[in-house]
């Protein structure tokens, strides 16, 4: 169905993509930009974050208590220190979650996988490996952007595993006490954690290249522990 919305947008099929120079403006990115905004506009139970800044939406409800608390468990039951991909290679000083990838074979993170897909509207195979993570009090991830770049030098194994980073979609899966914000801080404005909540994001500008104003960061927990689930998504194949 996604490669069907594609080919109906306009956008040149993904296995037939050239990979693209990640800073510059690019046509298929900003294709699929509007590709899944207008598949989010349309959808049921999902809003648009009124920002002139940055491309966010939001669905209240997206997974159910039950679905929470099992994504929960499989979060607790592989967390590792979480990592930062940097020229040097990992390195975890401005991220202090725990971290660990979920299951994609599994019964409930396949179900949960489609739906973020489905919804908007972008192939399953651009789909990195859900992504789980735990904040405990104190615990954040500093300022940073999910997109490439070419002063980086990680973008040479990044080009041949599905390129540019193009969405990124998240789900709160508690709330904590206190604490724990998603700040976006050059768009001006921040996203409070509520269980069950998506909230999805476009990486790029209208003309296909990194939108600065993605700038993000996981604000300290001050009270209780926060868990997230996080998916993004690749301009060509990344599986």
């Amino acid at each position: 169905m996604a490669e069907r919305e594609a080919n109906r947008a306009g956008v040149p099929p993904v296995g037939s993509l050239t990979i693209n120079d990640p800073d510059t403006a690019s046509s298929r990115r900003a294709a699929v930009g509007e590709m899944v905004c207008a598949a989010l506009d349309r959808a049921a139970n999902v809003g648009r974050v009124d920002n002139d800044r940055l491309d966010m939406f939001y669905g209240y409800d997206f997974v159910t208590p039950a679905e929470c608390a099992a994504l929960i468990a499989m979060i607790d039951a592989d967390c590792h220190p979480s990592e930062v991909v940097s020229d040097e290679g990992y390195a975890s000083e401005r991220r202090t979650s725990d971290s660990g990838d979920l299951d994609r074979f599994d019964r409930l993170v396949a179900e949960i996988d489609a739906r973020i897909c489905d919804v908007m509207g972008l192939h399953p195979r651009q789909g990195e490996t859900m992504q789980g993570q735990r904040y405990k009090v104190g615990q954040q991830f500093d300022l940073h952007q999910d997109y490439f770049s070419l002063k980086r030098g990680i973008w040479p194994d990044n080009m041949r595993t599905g390129g540019q980073r193009t969405w990124t979609a998240m789900i709160y899966l508690n709330a904590p006490e206190a604490g724990g914000n998603t700040w976006f801080r050059d768009a001006g404005f921040a996203m409070q954690p509520v269980p069950g909540l998506l909230i999805m994001w476009n990486n790029m500008r209208a003309d296909g290249s990194p939108n600065p104003f993605a700038l993000h960061a996981g604000q300290p927990v001050e009270a209780g522990v926060k868990y997230v689930i996080t998916k993004w998504f690749r301009e060509g194949y990344w599986v």
